[in-house]
């Protein structure tokens, strides 16, 4: 047995019941490690340890796809497969799950997977770098896609695959070709022994690994995640790893004791059945989407366009929203439907409007080893109306130079209340009070619409950067008030390439 690792409290390991290994299938393989620096990514696993030279390291902050690897959990009796980037996962954010790599996709009589057969027919394989992500994303894409995806889905599925250097046509047959065959794969035939396997694997122990460098938890319930906070509250929390990542590759961050709370059941809880939509702090985007989407038609196209499809596997709400950046989508929008933030420290636990929460750049409303546990999201009544409008460079990976969210209650034309946020305007997520103060309790017609510009200018003093100059974010913020009035004040306008029509009929 290799020598404890260190960095944790020494009354910690006393008062939790430990299992001091991560175990995972890699491929077909158990693989049990009792020793690892808690930031060792899967990727460098993969490549420096293991010799799967497949998998590469392309931008090496979960951008440009070369990475990508899928992941099999159990889930309620089935198996659900996901790409990740490989790049900023932490191998211990593997435990209880199988791994599988280009490596593992070949067939049990050695030829190429459906899906590899697919791109080389198709003309769709390309220098050969980036093939690998492009193949384990339509991996993942085929075992829930239906034999006829739509050239959308396809899109949004290679969506965290960047390179293109053989054009999309390829890539899209591939994916088409790939989908429609009819016979069932070697993973499809060993699905119910892989269920069995990975369910074994499931417990309620804290794993706690490391090495001389320091330590990593994954607690398995919310008592045991609050205690290890509270006994070392300068612990750095990861959800998806999705911005603690670059804290690993790209700022090169010593970062002494990890706790990651993917393990965590009480954290991925997702209920739709009350007055209001509960979320936890570790349900992923991917897992969100479709609910929040069914109340709330433009929330999920703004999640369509966060990121990609693999750091929306990985990424969370809470965790977008603990990390505080200003230019994190999901924040202002949730701000403006008026969500409310439940923390907890210990067994105390305390709620706040999620706009109390955002204090400075950088600071938030949360004590020392506090965390947030779910988030509160009510639901639209018959006379609400919300809008969420993304202004970025380019559709899909790509961080927001403005984003605008807005939630209206009408009377006939007249605005009886009123939540506007943004994002992107401000050193936090923001709240345009003088705004949302010009348009409460007016007929929202053109007079309106030149108050609320008008008083924007005075809510925000934006900065330029390499996204976006201050004028840009300005005059940029004052249009989407216009756009919002023509949407619901004169919704046969086209005012989107996506989505209009749609979203048009179901908030109209």
């Amino acid at each position: 047995m290799a020598t404890a690792p260190t960095g944790a409290a020494d009354d910690l390991d006393g008062g939790l019941r430990l299992r001091p290994h991560i175990r995972f299938l890699f491929g077909e393989n158990l693989q049990e490690i009792d020793r690892i620096a808690p930031t060792m990514t899967v990727l460098d696993w993969l490549r420096l340890t293991q010799r799967h030279l497949g998998t590469k390291e392309g931008c090496n902050e979960g951008d440009c796809g070369a990475c990508t690897v899928v992941v099999v959990r159990p889930d309620n009796g089935r198996l659900t497969y996901r790409a990740v980037n490989a790049c900023i996962q932490p191998v211990g954010s593997l435990d209880g799950c199988q791994l599988l790599t280009v490596e593992h996709l070949k067939n049990d009589d050695g030829t190429l997977h459906a899906v590899q057969a697919a791109m080389v027919e198709q003309h769709g394989s390309q220098c050969g770098f980036c093939t690998p992500g492009f193949v384990m994303s339509l991996f993942a894409f085929s075992k829930v896609s239906g034999p006829a995806p739509t050239d959308q889905a396809i899109d949004d599925a290679l969506s965290g695959n960047l390179c293109r250097c053989t054009g999309y046509a390829p890539i899209v047959r591939a994916a088409q070709q790939a989908c429609a065959a009819a016979e069932a794969d070697r993973f499809d035939r060993h699905a119910a022994e892989t269920l069995e396997r990975l369910e074994a694997l499931q417990d309620d122990a804290t794993v706690h690994v490391g090495d001389a460098s320091g330590s990593f938890y994954a607690p398995a319930t919310i008592d045991a995640l609050a205690d290890i906070l509270v006994a070392t509250p300068e612990a750095t929390i990861v959800a998806g790893s999705t911005d603690v990542g670059l804290w690993i590759t790209k700022h090169m961050r010593a970062l002494p004791t990890l706790v990651w709370i993917g393990r965590v059941r009480e954290l991925r809880i997702l209920d739709d059945s009350g007055a209001a939509i509960e979320i936890g702090a570790g349900v992923t985007y991917s897992d969100a989407s479709e609910v929040l989407a069914r109340h709330y038609p433009d929330l999920g196209e703004l999640i369509r366009r966060l990121a990609s499809t693999p750091i929306r596997n990985a990424g969370t709400i809470g965790g977008n929203i603990a990390n505080g950046s200003p230019i994190g989508d999901a924040s202002p929008a949730l701000i403006a439907l008026g969500a409310t933030l439940h923390l907890r420290r210990g067994t105390e636990r305390r709620s706040i409007a999620l706009a109390d929460f955002f204090i400075a750049y950088g600071k938030q409303d949360r004590r020392p080893g506090e965390f947030v546990e779910r988030i509160t999201v009510p639901k639209p009544a018959p006379a609400d109306r919300f809008r969420a409008y993304k202004i970025s460079k380019r559709f899909d990976q790509d961080i927001s130079a403005v984003l605008g969210a807005f939630w209206l209650r009408l009377d006939d034309d007249r605005i009886v209340d009123v939540r506007l946020a943004f994002g992107g305007m401000a050193a936090t997520p923001k709240r345009a009070a003088a705004t949302e103060q010009a348009l409460r309790g007016h007929t929202f017609d053109a007079a309106a619409v030149a108050a609320a510009k008008a008083a924007l200018a005075t809510d925000f003093s934006p900065i330029t950067d390499m996204r976006a100059s201050a004028g840009y974010r300005l005059r940029s913020a004052q249009n989407l008030i216009e756009r919002l009035h023509l949407e619901l004040m004169h919704p046969d306008t086209e005012t989107r390439l996506v989505g209009d029509k749609a979203l048009a009929h179901v908030q109209g």
